[in-house]
């Protein structure tokens, strides 16, 4: 069996660095924050245990199941009927049923009908190859219509990727499409899930799994190099501390390769130089009364710079109304630079347009969380552009999660890819 040197503890490094532990491997698994879990890790907001970054749970999302299974947590998984709205000309709308989009005032019945057809459509296919080369922006338009694009997509898309809106991938938000088309109870009716106590039942199970089974957790520890000889991985040094490893698995954001892989061949630095990303600021606010009874309102406003709301609170049950405001862009952007103070004066603001009737006083308390690696923007052909997993270097794999491609970024996607890392090894 072989010593693995696990680098990240989100979602993917943990699934990895578990499954590696149950084949019998010697596992450290080594983690720049002083808590585990990456993107799904809690937080104590006053005296509430969340998520900085909101998660919820699709029907699809089997490798989640199966791993709860695995860890004997499966009681744990809860189901809730949800909603979608969107914010427009002053008015939050039904979305997301074929009642909902007929009485949408705001396009025409043969945009409707052919918007209807292409979500449709979409929840039943296979695959995306045939789309694969278009744009969303050229798949949307030539299904949908040039007036739903305009009216329902196109501020959404800009406020989420800016000047990069229009390169993104056809196969990346289809699948999007299809995995919360198919996470319904009925065709009028939405069903999302959430693990009762959030995402930090299954980062405290799959920790405690670990350790029982031998693996290190070492927090604290920032990667600072792969080390090679030869061609080979021999260890990594993290935390100013040496972990030799026969094998190494990098589960980082790609950006980072460069500076932690310097022996890796210039063409493959390139490749992960090329890929990316945008950066998230996600505000978390409680308050004492709902803005909507929607789980997601997608905002379409010339006067709002946001691209939606999350009431995380109408999914899972929670004290106080809770909801998840995120400002997602490229980090060039002027905005990144604001204070915490600035998001949060204009993210409330918003709210209390969606909602007039929320007041200053409604607001209990208010945080912000910042991600520079928070969304890889995948173009058209995405796979073509991505370095295998397996590297030049034997011995040293590496994915984040632009790896899931046409997958978005999710805890399932994220098990998924672990454990085959860390069987592949």
């Amino acid at each position: 069996m072989s010593r693995i040197i696990v680098i990240g503890a989100g979602p993917m490094g943990l699934a990895a660095a578990h499954r590696a532990a149950n084949l019998g491997h010697e596992v450290d698994l080594v983690e720049a924050d002083s808590v585990p879990g990456g993107m799904a890790a809690h937080f104590d907001f006053d005296g509430l245990s969340i998520e900085r970054f909101y998660h919820f749970v699709c029907k699809s999302d089997a490798p989640t199941f199966a791993l709860m299974k695995e860890l004997g947590i499966q009681d744990k998984m809860r189901w809730a009927q949800t909603s979608m709205g969107y914010y427009m000309n002053g008015k939050v709308h039904p979305w997301g049923d074929p009642i909902a989009l007929l009485t949408f005032p705001h396009l025409s019945l043969a945009a409707k009908i052919r918007t209807g057809l292409q979500m449709f459509l979409t929840t039943k296919r296979k695959d995306f190859a045939s789309i694969e080369a278009l744009t969303a922006r050229q798949w949307l338009e030539g299904g949908s219509g040039r007036e739903v694009y305009g009216k329902m997509w196109k501020r959404l898309m800009e406020l989420k990727f800016y000047e990069l809106s229009d390169d993104i991938s056809a196969s990346w938000i289809a699948t999007r499409v299809k995995r919360i088309g198919n996470s319904r109870r009925s065709i009028f009716q939405e069903e999302l899930g959430y693990i009762e106590g959030g995402s930090q039942t299954l980062v405290d199970a799959l920790v405690s799994a670990f350790v029982a089974k031998g693996g290190r957790l070492h927090l604290s520890s920032p990667a600072e190099k792969v080390k090679t000889e030869n061609g080979r991985v021999t260890g990594v040094t993290a935390g100013g501390r040496f972990f030799p490893a026969d094998a190494v698995i990098s589960t980082v954001p790609t950006p980072l390769i460069s500076k932690l892989v310097p022996d890796m061949p210039a063409d493959w630095l390139q490749k992960y130089d090329a890929i990316r990303n945008i950066g998230v600021v996600c505000l978390l606010f409680k308050l004492k009364k709902s803005v909507t009874k929607n789980f997601w309102i997608n905002i379409v406003d010339p006067n709002i710079e946001i691209p939606g709301l999350i009431e995380f609170s109408n999914l899972r049950p929670i004290e106080d109304r809770v909801v998840y405001v995120p400002y997602y862009m490229p980090t060039t952007q002027p905005k990144w630079r604001w204070t915490d103070k600035q998001f949060i004066d204009e993210a409330f603001g918003y709210i209390r347009r969606v909602n007039p009737t929320i007041q200053q006083d409604d607001m209990v308390g208010a945080t912000v969380g910042r991600l520079r690696y928070a969304q890889p923007v995948c173009e058209p052909n995405f796979r073509e552009r991505l370095p295998p997993i397996q590297t030049a270097i034997s011995g040293l794999q590496i994915a984040d999660t632009c790896f899931y491609y046409p997958e978005d970024r999710g805890v399932a996607e994220s098990i998924r890819y672990g454990r085959m890392m860390a069987e592949a090894v």
